[in-house]
């Protein structure tokens, strides 16, 4: 046996074993696990509604009409909260671009209410760096939640209570920041009242 294949073999036996263990071993007992201990966690999150996948719960959606709680702007292409093609504008806070689409994110918020004379939260006229942001901040969520109420023919206090309840607080007490999850507050504002007729 020449010292070329004497080399061969055992790498050869090594790369078969290895892509046995990491490639098909590994990932299917981490897929079991999770199946069995987290299975909504493990298939993405989905939220139903009459038997159909809406959305997800780690996935933000275009809401446009202002009778919802509209979420985070984004920056993916081409369409907002592309799941395929996540990422940041990658602007700078000096860049013109950045500063128009800010304004013209402004200027949207204050068509839609002309009475709010409130400052805009910042999570409302600028992108994540994911582009898919599902939440927004209790503020922006607050700020709102007037528009809101006038266009469904609801109390501020109703409409406050839907955001409070689907409202998470900081992760294990600690980290991040309290969150609305805006799919979730739209579809119970759906239950709670009709959209307008246009």
């Amino acid at each position: 046996m020449s010292t070329l294949t004497q080399s061969i073999r055992p790498a050869a036996s090594l790369f078969v074993v290895l892509t046995i263990l990491t490639g098909l071993a590994y990932p299917l007992v981490v897929t079991g696990i999770s199946q069995a201990i987290l299975p909504a966690l493990a298939n993405g999150s989905l939220i139903q509604k009459d038997g159909q996948n809406i959305g997800s719960n780690l996935i933000g959606q275009s809401f446009t009409n202002p009778a919802y709680l509209w979420g985070r702007p984004s920056a993916t292409t081409p369409t907002t909260y592309n799941g395929q093609a996540s990422g940041g504008s990658n602007l700078g806070p000096l860049n013109p671009d950045l500063v128009k689409a800010v304004n013209e994110r402004i200027a949207t918020l204050q068509k839609a209410d002309p009475t709010n004379t409130a400052p805009v939260p910042i999570d409302l006229v600028t992108a994540s760096g994911s582009g898919l942001d599902p939440q927004i901040s209790p503020n922006a969520a607050k700020y709102q939640a007037a528009r809101i109420a006038r266009l469904r023919g609801l109390t501020v206090a109703q409409v406050q209570a839907v955001i409070d309840k689907n409202t998470e607080g900081r992760q294990a007490g600690l980290f991040g920041e309290p969150r609305v999850n805006v799919l979730q507050v739209n579809l119970a504002l759906d239950q709670l009242a009709a959209l307008p007729k246009s």
